[in-house]
C-alpha cells in the first residue's frame, strides 16, 4: 500500500475483515531488518501471522509460509 508502513497496512486489512466478519483471513507476514524479539513482539501484536528477518533464505521463507497457511 503506498503511503502506509507494514503496521498501518495490516491494520487496514484486519479492520476490512472484522467488518466482513472474516477472521484473519490473510496471512500477513512481517519482512524486516529489524531483528529484535521486541520488533517480532510488535508484528505479532499488531495482527501479523509471522516474522522474517533480512537477509532471508529460500529455506526462512518457505517455513514461515508454512507456518501461517
Amino acid at each position: 500500500m503506498p503511503f502506509v508502513d507494514g503496521f498501518e497496512a495490516t491494520t487496514r486489512i484486519r479492520a476490512q475483515e472484522n467488518s466482513m466478519r472474516l477472521p484473519n483471513y490473510i496471512p500477513i507476514i512481517a519482512l524486516t531488518a529489524h531483528a529484535s524479539e521486541q520488533d517480532k513482539d510488535n508484528c505479532l501484536k499488531n495482527g501479523m501471522n509471522g516474522f522474517v528477518t533480512k537477509p532471508i533464505t529460500i529455506d526462512e521463507l518457505e517455513n514461515a509460509l508454512r507456518e501461517v497457511t
